[in-house]
């Protein structure tokens, strides 16, 4: 009976020894969320988007489809700037914090596709770690939120912006590109040139204001 409880005593030791070389996320969760903005009417459909981590582990296809943002049907001129950000959870999964993110997509408004690479600045990793190990300073009671939110916002004219949110949920800008054309055109030049299709808010929209370039 004693040799049995020295052996398990051993191999609770072991175990516990061997768990400690294992090698450990920056977050304590086993994902994060990467979701797209666009702004007010200024339609985009993203093709595909990639991610580097800091470990240098690239994750293909982490997201594409439709951008969230607004056609209010106001008759208001609201397109400039980027609005409310926001965005469905995209989750993903088996990244470590991300080292630059890259999104190609359909600016649909302008009948254009753009490629880019963003690098992710250190800035942005430290918020997205405080986010999952901090309580909002407002709500010290409350526990850390449960995941890091990362947005990517996508203009006409290529312009690519980064936001995190922060521990109390508030988008913090972390960082902008230039994209640039991309040679093939949309669907890597296997639609015969066909784009998605603009809705007819947008088109009316884009008709009576026009695209309010240099406002992103």
């Amino acid at each position: 009976m004693r040799a049995l409880v020295l052996l398990l005593g051993l191999w609770l030791v072991a175990g516990c020894q061997a768990s400690d070389t294992l090698p450990k996320s920056e977050l304590t969760r086993k994902w994060w969320s990467l979701s797209f903005n666009q702004p007010n009417y200024m339609k985009v459909w993203v093709e595909d988007s990639q991610v580097e981590d800091i470990n240098g582990k690239l994750l293909r296809r982490t997201g594409g489809g439709t951008a969230a943002g607004n056609e209010p049907e106001d008759g208001m001129e609201s397109a400039r700037g980027w609005g409310q950000i926001t965005g469905g959870i995209r989750e993903v999964v088996g990244a470590d914090l991300p080292k630059r993110i890259y999104v190609r997509w359909q600016s649909v408004v302008e009948s254009k596709t753009y490629r880019v690479w963003i690098d992710i600045p250190e800035e942005a990793r430290q918020i997205m770690r405080a986010t999952v190990n901090e309580p909002c300073p407002t709500t010290p009671d409350e526990p850390a939120g449960t995941i890091a939110l990362v947005y990517v916002g996508l203009a006409p004219g290529g312009i690519a912006q980064v936001w995190v949110s922060d521990k109390c949920m508030k988008a913090v800008k972390v960082a902008r590109a230039q994209a640039e054309i991309e040679p093939l055109g949309p669907h890597l030049g296997k639609s015969g040139g066909n784009y998605y299709p603009q809705s007819e808010a947008s088109k009316r929209y884009v008709e009576k204001y026009g695209i309010p370039y240099g406002s992103w």
